[in-house]
């Protein structure tokens, strides 16, 4: 379905931050920055206009394909239950990381996916003012600017470097579940752009992530790059994370599954 068309959406996404995001970058005017669902839910220009050139440019590469992307649900929720229909659906995330971006700073990036029928077939992660460009396709594994991507084993006796779902984001609930990693062995931070983190994962940077929220936006480029750079992930429950979500929360990606094992016994509350 993808294959021969990989390189294509690579320009895709390059052309569309080079257009929408690079040039608002450190560029907004205060009325180009709103509020969605209070003032740590930021949605800017660039976000609005790099989301409807994806749409426009990913859907004539793959005719019949639909975009589920975080602003177009924004405006419409229903957009969202595409995910769960027969057609092959691109999950965009134009700027992950909208409050970096807005700060001036270089942490944010754009994720592309593609998935069908729930399961996440590429993906792509663009940071562009990184210059850093991650590609990850089921089977075929996962590169960063071209070259091969492997998570790697954290030591034996190292601390787990652990990036959680930041405290602006979660709910008390969340907030306590995710206070199962302050344990010994494990340093836990909150987490700036969901992608950028699982980036860190997938090239053994990073340990592992804890998110409490499900958006598959968020989610379905980065759990991809990182389980094909060796890596694996796992809800509080044990099972896979599900793209078309009712997931049990927390969940976990890290760089080997004896690492997503002992932080979802953390989560979960038992001994580790």
């Amino acid at each position: 379905m993808i294959d021969d068309k990989l390189s294509d959406v690579e320009e895709a996404v390059r052309k569309a931050a080079a257009a929408e995001i690079v040039p608002r970058y450190r560029q907004l005017a205060a009325h180009e920055i709103v509020e969605k669902t209070g003032p740590h839910d930021l949605v800017t220009i660039a976000d609005r206009q790099a989301e409807e050139h994806l749409t426009a440019s990913l859907t004539r590469l793959l005719p019949g394909s639909v975009v589920v992307g975080e602003e177009a649900v924004h405006e419409d929720p229903s957009v969202y239950e595409a995910l769960r229909g027969d057609a092959p659906v691109w999950i965009v995330d134009p700027v992950d990381g909208t409050r970096q971006f807005v700060r001036g700073e270089a942490g944010f990036c754009t994720l592309v996916a593609l998935a069908h029928r729930g399961e996440v077939l590429a993906s792509w992660t663009y940071a562009p003012v990184l210059d850093e460009m991650a590609v990850a396709v089921r089977g075929g594994g996962a590169r960063l600017n071209g070259k091969e991507l492997r998570a790697g084993v954290p030591g034996s006796c190292a601390t787990l470097r652990v990036a959680t779902s930041h405290p602006d984001f979660s709910t008390p609930d969340q907030k306590a579940a995710l206070l199962g990693l302050n344990v010994p062995g494990v340093e836990a931070r909150p987490c700036g752009s969901a992608g950028l983190e699982y980036l860190a994962v997938a090239r053994g940077d990073l340990d592992g992530v804890a998110f409490s929220w499900e958006l598959a936006w968020d989610h379905a480029a980065g759990l991809l790059l990182v389980e094909e750079a060796g890596g694996a992930h796992a809800t509080v429950a044990g099972q896979p994370f599900r793209l078309t979500g009712g997931n049990a929360l927390p969940f976990t990606a890290a760089r080997d599954t004896a690492t997503v094992a002992r932080l979802t016994a953390l989560l979960g509350g038992a001994a580790a």
